[in-house]
């Protein structure tokens, strides 16, 4: 098979023992010659994705501020029974006529209706997100009702909900692994707040659907701790993601094999309640377009489906908007974006897909199951299983022990992984007929260019510099690498660097000797080296240390949710004590700010956290 892109390949010299080869990821067919090293497009192409991709992201950054902001206070507080419900999901696609939650292949269908059947006995609420609730326009007060748990477990249906499953597939560790679908999540609906804009409500861990196969539609109080402080804390980070309004425990145990290996034992029951725009994933088209030619036009609906509710301002792009290029090579026709929504669908899929990944990079942030089934049509981080925050900076790191074997997913090959994925998405897109060969091709390139574009501008303004210096970068992540220095404490110490180029070379390692540990002379001469570079270029900017101080900290986090604050955290609920979770989450909601009184949450990991179902856990976990 041809190689990835050589310029998505982060790490070029990273040996993984025998794991991810370049060449196993991208399928023959998918990669065109101009592929491989992607053209800037022509500059009256790239201005209008961008402004497209800037206007949709900055409308749901606003809605996710409005709880954050003035305006907040003015927009109206609604209880539980006053949300206004509006369910285009089920009323425009296709339903499963079954409405049972025996395990089955749903055919010819996006989802199926289905209640939540989770067991229940007292339930009680963990925590919430005050952020969240805004975005609904939910009264604060609804969350100290006695009856709000009963709401959020499943036990009692909200007014206006029309609970359901959604039917997908997706690649599990690139391999198709057909039927997968909402095995424990289910989805009461379609809220609109007063800003029109439309936010879906799902419980996970609600029970037994026809897509849980062999497994109980539950979930456990330690895994949905983690998925509901972790959607927080990536949008404390400003990374796309899905949200969490609130947690609570079951009162009933369930069952789990943590490690696979034969020791089960009971862990309380859990049931988060997440909030996004929508739920639909690269598998809710993939699904369809392996069904034969009769489902080939569920790809279509669905498609324009997603256009129309989340993408509207496509459906009506003009000559104007100067979408056009010019392909690249041999007699290829010219492709107008203009003349086809799909194919500017798909481009703005991918683009969104690409900044989303660098975004991951630049906080070392590794997802650990990017299968295609876990990848959000709307660029949103989602499903959060064993993921990891870097500590020590290891390229090869892997928070999944599932993935341990080929490290497939491991951080230095979230970009190429993130490739792959979106040539598998254009499959569908092709075998509906929507768009050409040619426009799956280009939807590629853009995600090359647009991954690159927002990697380098972010990892210089990690260095606080003017512009992109590979050979500095590229030099610094080699001795992070070599030193296994924590990658967030060290960004955030290197504001402390002075451009003064007088500092005596006894001296150049102060302002950063807290991150390097245990280092000999050799690795403190190459250190000194890059430290000198880096203050030439420093000096070379003409920028105050002052102002390239605030600069970088307002992009290098003080604080990430390291798995060990999670277990911290998880430990102490299983004890019945939610304190520690609803403190982590007032942290994680400012990583950027010193917060005064909160630097253990800073700290490095304890010898305790590197121990497996801390530092790594499973798929399921």
């Amino acid at each position: 098979m041809p190689p990835l892109p050589p310029r998505l390949r982060l790490f070029p010299n990273l040996s993984l023992g025998g794991g991810l080869h370049p060449g196993r990821l991208l399928p023959c067919a998918s990669l065109s010659p101009r592929l491989r090293r992607p053209p800037h497009p022509c500059p009256t192409l790239r201005r209008p994705i961008r402004r497209f991709l800037s206007r949709a992201m900055a409308s749901t950054a606003a809605g996710d501020e409005a709880g954050t902001s003035g305006e907040a206070a003015v927009r109206p507080r609604r209880a539980l029974e006053e949300l206004e419900w509006d369910q285009t999901f089920v009323r425009e696609l296709p339903a499963d006529p079954r409405s049972d939650n025996i395990p089955r292949q749903v055919l010819h269908a996006c989802y199926t209706k289905v209640s939540p059947t989770a067991p229940i006995d007292s339930p009680k609420l963990v925590a919430w997100s005050p952020a969240v609730a805004d975005l609904l326009d939910l009264d604060h007060k609804e969350f100290e009702r006695p009856e709000f748990p009963e709401f959020f477990s499943g036990a009692t249906p909200l007014a206006g909900s029309v609970p359901y499953a959604q039917c997908y597939g997706g690649h599990q560790f690139g391999s198709w692994a057909g039927q997968l679908g909402d095995g424990r999540a289910i989805t009461l609906g379609e809220v609109l707040n007063s800003r029109g804009e439309r936010w879906e409500l799902q419980l996970k861990g609600a029970g037994k659907t026809p897509y849980s196969r062999f497994a109980d539609g539950l979930a456990v109080l330690r895994s949905s701790i983690r998925e509901f402080l972790c959607s927080e804390a990536m949008h404390g980070l400003g990374i796309p993601t899905t949200r969490a309004l609130c947690l609570v425990e079951t009162g009933k145990s369930v069952v789990r094999d943590m490690f696979y290996d034969g020791n089960s034992k009971e862990e309380p029951g859990a049931i988060v309640c997440r909030v996004a725009p929508s739920f639909l994933r690269f598998g809710s088209f993939q699904i369809h377009a392996t069904r034969g030619k009769e489902d080939l036009k569920i790809v279509r609906q669905l498609a324009d489906y997603t256009i129309h509710h989340h993408y509207p301002h496509l459906e009506n792009i003009k000559k104007s908007e100067g979408l056009s290029f010019e392909a690249a090579i041999g007699d290829s026709p010219a492709i107008d974006l203009t003349s086809n929504k799909y194919a500017a669908w798909a481009v703005e899929v991918a683009e969104r897909t690409a900044y989303l990944i660098a975004r991951w990079q630049g906080v070392g942030f590794t997802h650990g199951v990017l299968n295609t089934d876990n990848m959000s049509v709307l660029g949103l981080t989602i499903d959060y299983g064993p993921f990891g925050f870097l500590d020590a900076f290891d390229p090869g790191f892997t928070p999944n022990t599932t993935d341990l074997p080929g490290k497939r997913y491991c951080f230095a090959n979230q970009p190429d992984v993130g490739l792959w994925n979106i040539a598998q998405f254009t499959g569908p897109l092709s075998s509906a007929g929507l768009i050409s060969k040619d426009e799956a091709n280009y939807v590629m390139e853009r995600y090359g260019t647009k991954f690159m574009d927002e990697y380098q501008s972010i990892m210089t303004k990690k260095l606080g510099l003017p512009k992109y210096n590979k050979q500095l970068i590229g030099k610094l992540l080699n001795n992070l690498a070599v030193d296994k220095v924590d990658y967030t404490n060290f960004f955030r110490i290197l504001s402390n660097v002075k451009a003064d180029p007088g500092i005596p070379e006894s001296e150049l390692l102060v302002p950063i000797k807290a991150a390097l540990l245990d280092i000999g002379q050799e690795r403190k001469e190459a250190w000194i080296s890059w430290v000198q570079t880096y203050i030439e270029e420093l000096v070379a900017s003409g920028v105050s240390d002052e102002e390239r101080k605030a600069t970088m900290n307002s992009v290098n986090p003080k604080y990430i949710l390291r798995n060990y604050l999670c277990q911290t955290a998880i430990d102490a609920a299983d004890l019945g004590d939610y304190e520690e979770v609803r403190r982590l989450l007032k942290v994680m909601e400012r990583p950027y700010d010193e917060q005064p009184g909160m630097e253990k949450y800073a700290r490095l990991p304890p010898a305790w956290a590197y121990r497996p179902g801390v530092c790594m856990l499973s798929c399921s976990s």
